[in-house]
């Protein structure tokens, strides 16, 4: 169960030519992936709501600590994917440094966490295009709007969504590339349009006071309540110091998805020197965004006032400039479309590095003969989240995509340690500094922010790991392929 795969197996199999992905995307390419994945739902939505209920103004402190989590477990995502620059990340990684079953654990969790993040990102980007085609009078029947309309049965907006992006993976991934710059260009250029616009209604009062005084709210219990407030008897509170690392637990969505570069670590042309790149310049460039902006919003409007749907948009509103606020609206429904494509993109990379291995059926690990892309868990993996997206309302189901994320982090920092020690004679192109402090710090604050997560979230959560370590004892332990050719030199058994 505890069986390695050493990192020169792991790039061994890659050069199989009928289960080998086609090189093809650069430094350049990687941080586009980076930043229109990580741009997203956060920072259109999240930011009114954690100012208006946990931090106020000081809501940029909060993107600043969660940025910093982020960073942390960057660094160890970067050592790993220029040193074993395969698909699959944190499973990848896993294999090679903790062993065969957590590697099952870690990719069976990131199959749930890319599924459900495509699926809730979709639903979200049919809700935009739908208010935009309200605003010139277009309207689709009632029933094909959503569980979360009334009257709606079937999403139809997300569920084409879906399949058309998984046509697009299908067809290759410098295409993807290609679709993703153009839409990430819109998104990132709405995001300063509301920086600099919104600078020239910048009202210093709103900004009073920067750290509104410490509230205690009213003390949740059963579900609803947090793991560490059940286990602990820890009381969050609302604004305050303490409020800020309340707001950065809610926040750290609005991150998710660095994590995904390193998914197409094998389709890089030089993995040591574009992955580091990649990871760490998106994290780097959608932080000071995010902060940007947050510090605009609350400027703009007094943060009790602000918006907890659409507060970019509504802001601009307040002040007289609702052109603006179409402008963002827009931005918003074409930029999710990447967050989408690059998610579903993780999830068929992880799948594919899985089935490779045996872990699941080797029948997904064939690449398509003219493309070089796994076209075949794309293609079932996006009707099956197509209609997940056209006939589930999933909103309570969206924070299993953070505890998932969390988990896969506390992995790579826990694997970045490990291979230090079996393996300190593999070259790497970049190290992650201070080992083990950083990787370390990087454990405590992923499994602080997982803690204060709602228990009903561990719950579903365990209750999915619990049918996946079923599942590999009945089929991927006994049709591993690292089983089957024995115990390769260097490796430690069960």
């Amino acid at each position: 169960m505890f069986r390695t795969k050493s990192v020169e197996q792991s790039i061994q199999d890659t050069e199989e030519p009928e289960h080998a992905l086609k090189k093809s995307l650069s430094a350049w390419d990687l941080t586009v992936f980076g930043v229109g994945v990580i741009i997203g739902t956060g920072i259109f939505v999240l930011t009114g709501k954690v100012a208006k209920e946990n931090a106020g103004p000081a809501t940029a402190l909060a993107f600043v600590a969660a940025g910093i989590v982020c960073a942390l477990a960057a660094l160890c995502y970067a050592e790993f994917a220029s040193t074993v620059p395969v698909a699959g990340s944190a499973y990848t990684f896993a294999y090679a440094s903790l062993g065969e079953l957590p590697a099952w654990i870690i990719g069976w969790d990131l199959v749930l966490e890319f599924a459900l993040g495509t699926a809730v990102v979709a639903v979200g980007w049919s809700g935009y295009v739908r208010s935009l085609m309200d605003n010139v009078d277009w309207h689709l029947p009632a029933w094909l709007q959503g569980p979360d309309a009334v009257g709606g049965t079937f999403d139809l907006l997300a569920f084409v969504l879906v399949l058309v992006l998984t046509a697009v993976l299908v067809v290759g991934m410098k295409l993807s590339a290609r679709i993703t710059a153009i839409v990430v260009a819109i998104k990132v250029t709405v995001v300063m349009i509301v920086i600099i616009a919104g600078l020239f209604f910048v009202v210093g009062d709103n900004y009073s006071p920067f750290i509104p005084e410490a509230v205690t709210p009213e003390t949740q219990s059963g579900w609803d309540a947090s793991l560490v407030q059940t286990v602990f008897g820890y009381e969050p509170t609302n604004f305050g110091v303490m409020g800020i690392f309340t707001a950065a637990s809610v926040v750290f969505f609005a991150f998710i998805g660095f994590d995904v570069v390193a998914t197409a670590a094998e389709e890089t042309k030089v993995p040591q020197r574009d992955m580091p790149r990649g990871i760490l310049g998106s994290l780097l460039i959608c932080t000071v965004l995010y902060v940007a902006v947050s510090l605009v919003v609350t400027g703009m409007q007094h943060y009790s006032d602000l918006s907890v749907s659409a507060p970019l948009a509504d802001a601009f509103k307040s002040v007289g400039r609702p052109f603006f606020a179409g402008v963002i609206s827009f931005g918003a429904s074409v930029g999710l479309t990447t967050v989408c494509l690059i998610l579903l993109l993780g999830q068929t990379r992880v799948f594919f590095a899985m089935s490779r291995d045996g872990l699941l059926p080797r029948f997904f690990s064939v690449t398509h003969p003219r493309f070089r892309t796994p076209y075949r868990p794309t293609i079932l993996l996006g009707v099956v989240i197509a209609f997940v997206a056209g006939f589930t309302s999933i909103d309570e189901l969206a924070t299993l995509v953070n505890i998932g994320t969390l988990f896969a982090f506390v992995v790579v920092a826990i694997g970045v340690i490990i291979l230090r020690r079996t393996r300190p004679d593999l070259p790497r192109a970049f190290r992650t500094p201070w080992v083990p402090a950083v990787p370390i710090l990087s454990v405590a604050a992923s499994v602080w922010l997982m803690l204060n997560l709602p228990n009903e979230t561990w719950f579903r959560f365990a209750v999915w790991m619990a049918i996946g370590i079923v599942v590999y004892f009945l089929y991927g332990r006994s049709r591993s392929r690292l089983g089957r050719r024995g115990q390769p030199a260097g490796t430690k058994a069960s």
